[in-house]
């Protein structure tokens, strides 16, 4: 019609970066300072994400006395497999062996942890769950197998396997291309890590302040 008004927008195109690492500083009923990062999925931005958290608390350690660090899987399903890898780094020391990825033909690859800027001096917990899985628990078996992490929670998942989609006429296959070797050997596939110290009352909908009631 005659009196229809165009408007014209312009669109420019960014790449969006996703927050998945949320940090704070809570206070435990035992009067522990303790320094919390919940990291909800692994993407190419989240070793960079726990890099600045860490930063932030070693700039306000006067401010803050942390004296623990924990690091919430709980619900964390994965994600991009090297972000896991490196997220690792960031608290081993160096020539620490993170994982090992096997392929069909038994060649493996392993991870090591160069110790750049790593946080190895504070004691260090993770909370996982039975939803925590894939590059949630290459972070977790990594900490675990090299005696620098306590978990706590309950089981994992057990996603120890690197898949790739291969289409067909109708949808797709998934196709096993290698699978994950802890540092101490163990294939968890289909079977999970088991925690240091079980929380059985840590629900998921829980704080980490809760269900780390009587244990930090």
């Amino acid at each position: 019609a005659a009196d229809e008004k165009v408007t014209t927008i312009q669109i420019t195109r960014a790449v969006i970066a996703s927050k998945s690492v949320e940090s704070g500083v809570f206070t435990s009923n035992k009067g522990t300072n303790v320094g919390l990062l919940k990291i909800s999925s692994f993407s190419q931005e989240t070793p960079n994400q726990v890099r600045t958290s860490l930063q932030e608390f070693q700039n306000n350690k006067e401010e803050t006395n942390i004296a623990a660090l924990v690091l919430d899987l709980r619900g964390n399903a994965g994600g991009y497999m090297p972000a896991g890898v490196d997220v690792a780094k960031l608290f081993l020391p160096p020539k620490t062996r993170i994982i090992s990825e096997v392929d069909r033909t038994q060649r493996a690859t392993i991870y090591v942890s160069d110790g750049v800027g790593s946080e190895t001096s504070l004691p260090l917990y993770l909370l996982v769950d039975e939803r925590t899985a894939s590059a949630s628990e290459i972070v977790t078996a990594a900490l675990q197998d090299n005696g620098r992490a306590t978990i706590l929670g309950s089981k994992t998942f057990g996603k120890g396997r690197i898949q790739n989609v291969q289409p067909l006429s109708e949808g797709g296959i998934a196709v096993t291309r290698a699978k994950y070797i802890t540092p101490k050997g163990n294939d968890i596939h289909g079977v999970g890590i088991t925690p240091n110290l079980a929380l059985e009352s840590c629900k998921s909908i829980d704080s980490a302040a809760v269900c780390l009631t009587n244990v930090i």
